[in-house]
């Protein structure tokens, strides 16, 4: 690891037992060397000996451990300042067995300073120097003395070999441990930014949505005003018109102000209805072809123009935006053949064509050419508006819109929808 001080690599693993490492080495070496100094026992010859040892384990761990820290993460210098330091301690302890206790320095040195697997054998080179120490008092002349012998060191041996294999497989877990934790916070963190994003992008597409709403809300509105508003406006002025020109009729006056009033209650509950989003009032109370006969009859009525009503095929219920859509396709043809066609009759037919249900309003009125619907400006069509607002209704159900006509020939509208309608977006 890092020394949290010197920012330099000081031992291998965490030195959980540095005190020992630095400090208890060198107090035992005291004390041992001490000991054998006040002892009294030994003779000159050997206590020179073994004070020169002492000092030299001592001067050994000092240049070896305590003064280049650096070396600590080298494990080919540790392998060889531990290999010269059990070799001293050996000396020391087959002089006096006192200096066992100076041999258990090296279980720490072992355990912090060895990698795995020379660790194993490091503290079980530590260990038969403690075991010998142990049983240096039980004569080795017999068999039963060296058994005993053989056997102290052996469990010493097997206990401590058994604590390192412990110790490294309690290490492994932890560091397996560590390395998941690690794994599971960049998990989260990739979890967090990928949320981060998803928060992002739902809000664009929640914005999006807003905008897409709005839009249609617009096209709808547009659509709806046009329908209702527009076109019973168009009926109110032409009516108004006609009782000013009929001032010295007052019946006929009479008749066109009564209409007027009529399209102006009637324009005011289609907006109504509009704005709130309801059913336009013919579908309220009769089937589509009821409806198409109440508007037909109704515009008939107003521009003086006979309408022929024809339903063919089996009737089919259909969708209510299928209904409306052709509720309101009939009457923008209708709308237009009043402002433009001066037509004498027309014709509104219904089919059912099994999977498919088609509109068809003609006439009989001057025509025009469907080239140039394509060439002018929306609001400068003939038609103006209506004709986009029914080209977008019918395509919105997946359905078709035909516009056929020719100068002095008849115009003929034909609008063709799933019975099934397909909303496609807009």
């Amino acid at each position: 690891m890092t020394s949290r001080t010197t920012g330099i690599r000081a031992y291998p693993r965490e030195p959980r037992w540095s005190p020992v490492l630095t400090v208890v080495p060198y107090v035992l070496l005291a004390v041992l060397a001490g000991f054998r100094i006040f002892d009294g026992r030994p003779p000159a010859g050997v206590l020179r000996i073994d004070l020169a040892l002492c000092a030299l384990a001592a001067a050994w761990i000092l240049w070896m451990f305590t003064l280049h820290p650096r070396w600590t993460g080298r494990p080919r210098m540790m392998a060889l300042f531990f290999t010269g330091l059990v070799l001293v301690m050996g000396a020391l302890v087959l002089r006096d067995a006192s200096f066992g206790i100076f041999a258990l320095v090296g279980y720490p040195y072992a355990f912090v300073l060895l990698p795995w697997p020379g660790r194993l054998a490091g503290v079980a080179a530590v260990a038969v120097l403690a075991g010998t120490a142990q049983a240096a008092g039980i004569p080795r002349s017999s068999a039963l003395g060296l058994t005993a012998t053989g056997l102290i060191i052996a469990v010493n041996v097997l206990a401590m070999c058994g604590l390192a294999w412990s110790d490294q497989s309690s290490s492994e877990q932890s560091e397996q441990r560590r390395q998941a934790l690690e794994e599971l916070a960049a998990a989260n963190r990739k979890l967090e930014a990928t949320l981060a994003d998803n928060e992002g992008l739902h809000a664009q597409l929640l914005a999006r949505a807003r905008e897409t709403g709005v839009r249609d809300e617009r096209r709808r509105m547009a659509r709806e005003i046009h329908d209702t508003l527009a076109q019973g406006l168009t009926g109110i002025v032409t009516q108004l018109q006609a009782a000013e020109h009929a001032e010295s009729d007052p019946v006929a006056r009479a008749r066109h102000i009564a209409a007027a009033k009529g399209l102006a209650r009637e324009s005011l509950s289609e907006a109504r209805r509009s704005v709130d989003a309801l059913r336009p009032e013919p579908l309220e109370t009769a089937r589509l072809s009821g409806a198409l006969a109440d508007v037909a009859g109704r515009w008939s009525e107003l521009n003086g123009v006979r309408v022929e009503v024809t339903t063919t095929g089996t009737a089919l219920p259909l969708a209510p935006e299928t209904e409306l859509t052709l509720l309101r396709t009939a009457q923008e043809a209708l709308a237009n053949i009043a402002k433009h066609a001066r037509a004498g009759r027309v014709g509104v037919t219904l089919s059912y064509l099994g999977e498919q249900v088609a509109l068809d309003v003609r006439d009989d009125g001057t025509g025009f050419d469907p080239a140039r619907l394509d060439l002018e400006p929306a609001e400068t069509r003939n038609g103006g508006f209506g004709l986009v607002a029914m080209r977008q209704r019918i395509e919105a159900l997946n359905g078709t819109l035909q516009i056929e006509s020719e100068p002095g020939a008849g115009t003929g509208v034909s609008a063709c929808v799933p019975v099934a309608p397909t909303e496609v977006p807009a």
